[in-house]
Parts: C-alpha cells; sequence; structure tokens
C-alpha cells in the first residue's frame, strides 16, 4: 500500500513538473470597472446613431408632409453634421476646463433640447432650428466619449474598450431603423414628429447615469489632484504596478516632477494654455506631432469620404434605384443594414487588441473598395436596363451589405480608436476635436450633395467615385499609420515622426519572430529534457 501511495505522489509530481515548463501564459482578465466605465461613456454616441437612422425614413415622410424639394431634404438631413462642427470643436476646450465627465452630461443636455425642438416641429424652418440645436449635442459626444474612454482604459483592452463608441453609433442607426418602421404606420403629421422626438428619452437616462462614472484619470493629474487620479488609475489598471506607471507617465507628460506625490499639486502652467497648445498643434509641430495630426485628422477624412453616410442617410433611395419601390420593404431592406453594420462591429470589438489596428484596418479598405465597385457596376447595369434585372437587384442589395459589413468592422471604429490614442496628453481634447471637426464637416459635405451628385453622374457613377477615394485612402493608411496596439497612451508618440517605420516595424517583427521561434524551440527542449528526467525518478521509484 506504502508502495502504492509511492507511485501515486510520483505521478502527481510527474503532471506538476511538466505543468511547470508550459511555455503558455493566461492573459491578463479584462478589468470590470474600466470596461463600466467605457460602456457609460460610449453609450452618449447612440444619441448620433438614432439621428442617422431614424433621419434615413423620416425624411420620405417629411418631404411628402411638409412639401419640400430634394434639395431641401439634402439641407434637412445632412447639414446636422456640419452644425456638429460647433460642438466638436467647443469640445476639445470645455472638456478641459470642466473635466470629460461633465462634457458627456452637457452633450446629452443639448441633444435632449434639439430632440424635443424636432418633435414639436411645425415647419420646415422650425425643424431646421431644431437639428442645428440636436448637432451641436452630437458634436459634444462624438468627441468626447472615445477621449474618456481611452483615457480610462488599460493599454491590454484599449483597442476593445474605445471601439464602443463606433458600437453605440450603429446600435443607434439600427434602432433609428427600427423607430421608422414601427412608427409608419401613425399618420403622416404625427408618425415623423414621433419619430424624431423620441430621441430625448435616451438623452436624459444617459446623461443621468454617466454621473455615476469617475472623472479622466488624466484630466485629475493635469488639474494637479494626484490622489483622486490614483483612485481611479487603481480601479482601471489591470495590476497595482500598471497604476503606478500609468501615474509616472501622465506625471511626466503633464510636467509634474517623479519625486511630486502630494495629493494635490501645482501643474506647470507652461502648454497648459488653449493658445500654447494650438501653437504646439498647429504653428510649430514637432516632426512625431505634425505626423500624427496628418493621420488623425486623414483616417477621419477618408472615414466619411469614402461614402458611409451616403449609403447609411440614403438606403431608402439606393434599395429604389435598385427596383424596390414598397416604403416597407425599403423600410425592411434599410433595417437589414443596420444589422449587419451593428453585428459586424461586434466582431470587430474582439479583434482589435488580437491582431491589432493595421491589419484590420487595411483589410476592411480593401473590402470596401471592392464592394463600392461592384455596387457601382449593379446600379449601372440597372440604370441602363429597360426591364428587371434579378441578378442585378440581388447584387446590389448583397454588396450594399458588404459595404457596411467591411466598414464596420475595421474603418468604421478604428477611426476613433486610432485618433483618441495618437494624440500626446496635452494636445489630445484639442486633437481629437480637429479630427471630429473634419469627419462631421466631409460628413456633411457627402450628405448634403449626394442626391445632387447622383443626378449629375449617375448613382453608379457616384459609387466609383467613393470606390477611387477609399483606393487613395489605402495607399495613406498603408503608408502613414504605424501599429499602436498594445502601447501605452504616453509611449504612442515615439511611433511616429520617422518615416522609414514601415521598414523598421518589419525588420523588427522579423527579428522577433526569429526570436520567438528560438525561444519556443529551447522551451520545447527544456520540457522534454525535464520530462524524462521525472520519467526517469517515477521509474527508479518504482523499482
Amino acid at each position: 500500500m506504502a508502495a502504492g501511495l509511492g507511485a501515486e505522489s510520483d505521478n502527481q509530481q510527474q503532471q506538476k513538473s511538466i505543468a511547470d515548463f508550459d511555455p503558455q501564459k493566461k492573459p491578463p482578465k479584462r478589468n470590470k470597472y474600466a470596461f463600466a466605465c467605457a460602456i457609460l461613456a460610449s453609450m452618449t454616441s447612440t444619441l448620433l446613431g438614432y439621428d442617422i437612422g431614424v433621419m434615413s425614413g423620416a425624411a420620405i415622410f417629411i418631404k411628402e408632409d411638409l412639401k419640400i424639394t430634394d434639395v431641401q431634404v439634402e439641407l434637412l438631413v445632412g447639414t446636422l453634421n456640419i452644425y456638429s462642427l460647433i460642438g466638436s470643436a467647443a469640445a476639445g476646450r470645455t472638456s478641459d476646463w470642466i473635466g470629460r465627465r461633465y462634457t458627456i452630461v452637457l452633450a446629452g443636455a443639448i441633444f435632449f433640447a434639439g430632440a424635443l425642438l424636432m418633435g414639436f416641429s411645425t415647419n420646415y424652418a422650425f425643424l431646421m432650428v431644431g437639428r442645428f440645436v440636436a448637432g451641436i449635442g452630437v458634436g459634444y459626444a462624438l468627441m468626447i466619449a472615445p477621449v474618456y474612454t481611452a483615457e480610462v482604459s488599460p493599454a491590454s483592452s484599449r483597442g476593445f474598450l474605445t471601439s464602443f463608441p463606433e458600437v453605440f453609433i450603429n446600435g443607434g442607426i439600427l434602432l433609428g431603423y427600427v423607430s421608422n418602421f414601427a412608427l409608419s404606420k401613425l399618420s403622416l403629421q404625427l408618425g415623423w414628429r414621433m419619430m424624431l422626438g423620441i430621441g430625448a428619452v435616451p438623452s436624459v437616462f444617459l446623461a443621468l447615469i454617466v454621473l455615476a462614472m469617475p472623472e479622466s484619470p488624466r484630466w485629475l493629474v493635469m488639474q494637479g489632484r494626484l490622489a483622486d487620479a490614483i483612485k481611479v488609475l487603481d480601479k482601471t489598471s489591470d495590476s497595482k504596478e500598471e497604476a503606478l506607471q500609468r501615474l509616472a507617465d501622465i506625471k511626466e507628460a503633464a510636467g509634474i516632477p517623479a519625486e511630486c506625490n502630494d495629493d494635490v499639486v501645482a501643474v506647470p502652467k507652461n502648454g497648459r494654455s488653449g493658445e500654447a497648445v494650438w501653437k504646439e498643434l498647429l504653428l510649430h509641430p514637432t516632426k512625431s506631432v505634425r505626423h500624427i495630426l496628418i493621420a488623425g485628422v486623414g483616417i477621419h477624412f477618408f472615414q466619411q469620404a469614402s461614402g458611409i453616410d451616403a449609403v447609411v442617410l440614403y438606403s431608402p433611395r439606393i434599395f429604389e434605384k435598385a427596383g424596390i419601390t414598397s416604403k416597407n420593404e425599403k423600410l425592411l431592406a434599410t433595417i437589414a443594414v443596420g444589422v449587419v453594420k451593428t453585428i459586424f462591429i461586434l466582431v470587430a470589438t474582439f479583434l482589435l487588441d488580437r491582431i491589432g489596428r493595421r491589419p484590420l484596418l487595411l483589410s476592411s479598405v480593401g473590402g470596401m473598395i471592392i464592394s463600392l465597385a461592384t455596387l457601382g457596376f449593379s446600379l449601372t447595369i440597372i440604370d441602363h436596363s429597360q426591364k428587371k434585372l434579378t441578378w442585378a437587384v440581388g447584387l446590389a442589395i448583397t454588396t450594399v451589405m458588404s459595404y457596411v459589413a467591411f466598414f464596420s468592422i475595421g474603418m468604421g471604429p478604428i477611426t476613433w480608436v486610432y485618433s483618441s490614442e495618437i494624440f500626446p496628453l496635452k494636445l489630445r481634447a484639442q486633437g481629437t476635436s480637429m479630427g471630429v471637426a473634419v469627419n462631421r464637416l466631409t460628413s456633411g459635405v457627402i450628405s448634403t450633395t449626394f442626391i445632387s451628385l447622383y443626378k449629375a453622374m449617375t448613382i453608379g457613377g457616384a459609387f466609383f467615385l467613393f470606390a477611387g477615394i477609399a483606393s487613395v485612402a489605402f495607399v495613406f493608411f498603408y503608408t502613414c499609420f504605424p501599429e499602436t496596439q498594445g502601447r501605452n497612451l504616453e509611449d504612442v508618440e515615439s511611433l511616429f515622426g520617422n518615416f522609414h517605420w514601415l521598414r523598421d516595424s518589419k525588420a523588427a517583427k522579423k527579428t522577433a519572430r526569429a526570436s520567438a521561434a528560438n525561444n519556443q524551440s529551447y522551451d520545447d527542449a527544456s520540457t522534454a529534457s525535464n520530462v524524462q528526467l521525472v520519467g526517469r525518478g517515477v521509474t527508479n521509484g518504482n523499482n
């Protein structure tokens, strides 16, 4: 019996020894507190999504009820994006002044007022005033949600968490589409007003729950509130060591001496004034800041210039051109677009921190180019055909779906992730607000001119144009965008400014792969050797 117990003990020792040599390590668990903060902040993006989605269908009924022209429809649909420039431009300074959290509350309050004005509109002019107010609220929400989320997120899950604003934009778009379909059965005068006015309800809820969130640790440090900042960092970091490292990095970026550890400290005024920030960002940028600015503004421009708002806002018209004439069928097809967008953005959130920003972005844009070119081809065939071609209609609908899927898996979320993590701390609010301003301006130009554009050059020609712009975007991203996956926010700046980074990163990857292969071979050999030694020990013990 003693011999049996000895053999069992030796077997357990053998299993333990083998486990000790397992080279795989478990990744850190996802930080639930940071996850909750990101969810709450990103929910403000639902406001923009709902407005985009609901207006695509409401415009059909508004045109019929108020007897407005196509040009007035373009202005109604697209000018919200131009109005949001005011909000996004002001949000950078506002968030540095009152904090990231209260800026989110302000965004919800402004949108609430705009939604009510639109819901009670009696004529076109009144409706446009409501669009103006709502647009300012949307601009605030668009800029602040990704900035706050990036600043509370640990490096291990920053891509996952910072993609949430795009997730909620897509969720809002889908809610808008569903609202169109659900309320389309109401009377003509009541239906579209309910569609627009009901957007006030979530904005109240969002403004209240945001008050339960902590303030951004980076903003707290910029105010000299180190004790408050370390409390938030302890909760939003994967370990105590990471929290201390993040604090040290932020202090260095803010110009606070490393040895200064009082609860409240004086922050150097140097570089904190708005004028100094704009000078450093625009007038006298360093090489790395110039590169960051080009990348941050460029990705926002190409996200919209490649035509996403034309597809999302005018999808009922695109489906009508493809041969779907029933209002119900057009609205149902539009809901399908929203479902596809939402599914693929959820897939993207889980891939961002696993395979990186760059591979996802390039794959996404490549798929968008193919989809846009095929959509242009199918719509051109339909336009020039005297009879209904079922295959061309099917191809057009399929490529609309594939386009939004490819957009949502890369270009959509990565725009917000990338632009919110590349700017240095003291330039982040203003730099991000510049990117959002370009995003909204480009979106406004596309959405206010799309009907006129396709009438001037055919609807197929318009999508060929978008395919060409997406091709230019692919080259831009390939040559200008270094990978930021897994980097602390304060380290990201070092990746920029050297335009040989692509060659250097390829060489570094090659070296890393060779090193990993050598280490694996060594680990395998060590494991085999130790297993053999343990096995011999067991045999000798049994003998």
